[in-house]
Order: structure tokens, then sequence, then C-alpha cells
């Protein structure tokens, strides 16, 4: 996204502390990224519907505490998901689940990695959830949802070196038990 388009988005957000149907329109163009970036890591849909009324109840109730942080007003939406799903496990005390779409991995393999096949695709999917949450979710974020490493550090409350740090080291994981070719800021 521009500057110019987080700081239009932010002016929506600021209107609608006066006006809340405005909010709305900022709820139409996240709501299937949001329901989506929930389903993931709930894999049940009445679960998720719930969590996203709820993510975007707490935004529209909280807008006149938000701050403007040079980052789009999603990543906000995603960092009231992403506490809206971990408050739902901590209560619930299950662990997280985290349903990866095997198109979505499919499309991460389609940067050169020639040769594989229905059987290694399967493998790295039940890897990948094997994987510790930490690192699953800054994949998610970074390779699924495209956010940088600003808008990561915001939705999961660390240091933007923090956020790198994690996605190298999970894909250092990644890289090492299956030769995976993942460009990565350009990078192989």
């Amino acid at each position: 996204m521009s500057e110019d388009e987080i700081r239009e988005e932010y002016s929506i957000l600021d209107q609608s502390r006066k006006d809340p149907q405005v909010f709305g329109l900022l709820y139409e163009k996240y709501f299937d990224r949001i329901f989506n970036f929930i389903y993931r890591q709930t894999d049940d849909e009445e679960l998720t519907a719930d969590l996203t009324s709820q993510t975007f109840l707490n935004a529209l109730n909280n807008v006149g505490k938000y701050q403007f942080r040079g980052v789009p007003v999603s990543a906000w939406f995603y960092k009231i998901a992403s506490n809206e799903v971990n408050k739902h496990y901590r209560k619930k005390k299950h662990d997280k689940v985290f349903s990866i779409e095997e198109s979505l991995v499919r499309d991460l393999l389609d940067q050169g990695n020639d040769g594989w096949d229905e059987e290694h695709i399967q493998r790295l999917l039940n890897y990948m959830k094997d994987l510790p949450t930490d690192m699953l979710e800054v994949l998610e974020l970074r390779f699924f949802e495209d956010k940088d490493f600003k808008e990561i550090a915001f939705i999961l409350d660390i240091t933007e070196s923090g956020a790198k740090m994690r996605t190298y080291r999970a894909l250092d994981r990644l890289r090492k038990n299956f030769n995976l070719k993942i460009k990565y800021d350009g990078k192989e």
C-alpha cells in the first residue's frame, strides 16, 4: 500500500469516530481477508464467523483510541483478529489450529521448486503444521497475507527486526528440511 492509500484509510477511520456508518467502508474492504486469516487458525467456519464479528465490533468500539502509526488500518484489524483467536484458545485451553491451504503452499512453491509432486507437498504441509506457532504466524502473515515486516511487527506486537528474524528462522527450517527455494526480499 502506498503512503497516500494508508493515509486515506486512516482518514476513513477518523471519520468513523463521528459517524460509525463510515466504518462500513473498511468493514466491506477487509471482511473477507480477516475471515480467511481467522479461518486458517480455527478451521471452523462458525467459530470464524463469531471471531470475525468480534474483531470488527472491537475495532468499531475502539476507533477513538486508534493512533496512526504508519501502517495500514488493515494491520490493526489483523492485530485485533490475532488477539481474538489467541484469547479463544487460551479460554478453551486448546492448541492453535493452522489450516494451511494447499493452493497457497503451491503458489509459494512455484518459485523454482521443480519436481514437487503430491507426496512432497503433503510432507511439507504436515511439517508446517508442526512448526512452532510463532513461526507459522510470521509465515502466514508474510507469504499468505502479503504483509511487510513493519505490519507484521505491529500485528504481533514485536519489533521489526524480531519479525525479520522469526521469518528467516522459519524459512531456514523449511529450506534445510525440504531444500526449498523461496524468494525472500528478492533473494533465495
